[in-house]
């Protein structure tokens, strides 16, 4: 099948799915938008005619830990034969169940990497297209090249396990976070030192091991216009005590489970002394977030 032949869908027209849609539109494919705004409630049923969809729906983790439902309705609506990319977090592993569930699809994984406020330049722009699939045969391996051809091109691209492209958005987002809480941490023994947090941040951001990313320790989140401290926005807070719950399941190591733990109750504290992103604290930890807030005024 040629490209120009190609019919492309998309599953969610939040920040991430918006913006992979229109950057497929203006590189000139036909283009299919669902979600469930008014604007595009209509196209359901087009989707099912579409070769290729992609899933950008959210992923939230609750008190009751993480939530693939979305992701799973959507799958409802793509037609027999098609080619589907999550673009949503989910956990490694979760693509192979899908797999099983719907035989009839060809559904891989490819992580998103955008940031909240650059996102159309990012989904235009890519520095990785990781694409992960199921199952190691040809079939497989030849629709994920089609994949790879329809992108945007990107320095670095690998067809891999569906395994590790789902681990690989859980280790850059959990290393970020941390970086995060090290930064803050950093700041303020900067602070009570008399030392000059702009020199020493700019000569951190000359090391090539650490990069210019993440080093300003009061920062605004994409979320809403309250700067503040900590790791907000709407993949760091959730993806943490997702990988938290994880690792304390997959690997069982004391050590490791309160490393993480600390990490995390730190950058809750940095968020709540600040009041930056309360509403998505409030939505991953529930009720537990009152012992934080209890700690903080004792």
């Amino acid at each position: 099948m040629k490209t120009d032949d190609l019919l492309i869908g998309f599953i969610g027209q939040g920040y991430i799915g918006k913006n992979y849609a229109l950057d497929f539109e203006r590189r000139g494919f036909a283009i299919v938008r669902y979600s469930k705004e008014p604007a595009f409630l209509h196209n359901k049923e087009e989707i099912a005619k579409c070769d290729i969809v992609f899933i950008a729906v959210p992923t939230p983790t609750t008190e009751k830990g993480f939530d693939d439902s979305m992701v799973r309705d959507a799958l409802k609506c793509v037609g027999k034969g098609s080619t589907v990319i999550i673009k949503s977090t989910i956990l490694p592993g979760t693509v192979e169940s899908l797999q099983l569930a719907y035989p009839d699809l060809f559904i891989m994984h490819s992580p998103e990497f955008l940031r909240e406020l650059t996102a159309e330049y990012d989904a235009a722009h890519p520095e990785r297209n990781i694409i992960g699939i199921p199952v190691q045969n040809e079939e497989f391996k030849k629709r994920a090249e089609r994949v790879l051809a329809i992108l945007p091109k990107a320095t670095y691209s690998i067809i891999c396990s569906s395994r590790d492209a789902e681990l690989v958005k859980y280790a850059g987002n959990c290393f970020l976070y941390t970086k995060v809480v090290y930064m803050n941490m950093l700041y303020d023994l900067a602070e009570k030192m008399g030392c000059n947090w702009q020199v020493i941040a700019e000569a951190l951001s000359h090391d090539s091991r650490i990069g210019k990313s993440h080093l300003n320790p009061v920062h605004k989140s994409g979320t809403g216009n309250q700067a503040g401290r900590g790791a907000g926005g709407n993949c760091f807070i959730k993806d943490f005590s997702t990988f938290k719950k994880l690792y304390s399941e997959e690997v069982g190591d004391e050590k490791g489970e309160e490393l993480l733990k600390a990490l995390e109750d730190k950058n809750i504290n940095l968020l709540l002394q600040s009041n930056k992103d309360l509403a998505l604290l409030k939505g991953v930890y529930g009720d537990k977030l009152d012992e934080h807030v209890t700690e903080l005024t004792n």
